[in-house]
């Protein structure tokens, strides 16, 4: 399976991105710097393998890095558009062959901006890839009916779940401290299913119908 990471140019710190490519380092997977994200590659002192943007937010340091770059795919984005630079970056990945992408510097102050890299997450499901959003305390990613996790391996000590564009219907939580049977999930259950904790060494999650966000926190 082919992976990607994605640095897209919100808040970035320096340590879990490099722990976070230091895990995928075996594996076979590409990097892109989506805009901004590109001066952590610089401050980092990495090369992406490709770079997408139109690099309008890179400071004069960044812009002269960019140039620098002989062995990147540079692709250049016209300033007025239709998507977002890390949209872009996503479709790049997947067109590239991507099957799992893991985006960081998604998130950051501006909610507007997290809110649609949220959304990417749908891009990616409905492209049929795998797509995850992470920072150093969250881990947000859409889930399949019949996921099944591994209480040695989760991301922090909070599992919460949200439907997106409609109810999930028949839900199943098992192995979790609170459990759910055969429930339909809707958005103004938005208490119900959140700050859950995972109390067996496996929880298992199960569904009949609809979009499921599993966002996994550390604080």
């Amino acid at each position: 399976m082919t992976k990607a990471v994605i640095v897209s140019g919100g808040n970035i710190q320096k340590d879990f991105a490099l722990d976070f490519l230091k895990k995928y380092k075996e594996e076979n997977f590409f990097t892109v710097a989506a805009d901004k994200g590109l001066e952590f590659f610089m401050e980092a002192g990495l090369v992406p393998d490709a770079a997408v943007g139109d690099f309008d937010s890179l400071s004069g340091q960044g812009l002269v890095y960019l140039d620098t770059l002989s062995e990147t795919e540079i692709v250049r984005l016209k300033p007025e558009k239709d998507d977002s630079d890390t949209q872009h970056a996503l479709n790049y990945a997947i067109d590239r062959g991507a099957e799992d992408i893991v985006i960081l510097g998604a998130t950051g102050s501006r909610i507007d901006h997290l809110l649609a890299n949220l959304e990417l997450l749908l891009l990616g499901w409905k492209r049929g890839v795998r797509t995850a959003l992470a920072d150093p305390n969250n881990y947000a990613v859409l889930v399949k009916s019949g996921t099944v996790l591994e209480k040695a391996r989760q991301f922090g000590s909070y599992v919460s779940f949200f439907p997106i564009g409609g109810n999930v219907g028949g839900l199943t939580l098992t192995g979790f401290k609170y459990p759910l049977r055969n429930y339909c999930l809707r958005p103004e259950d938005c208490g119900l299913t959140v700050s859950n904790e995972i109390k067996e060494d496996k929880a298992g999650i199960v569904f009949d119908e609809g979009v499921l966000l599993m966002l996994m926190t550390r604080d």
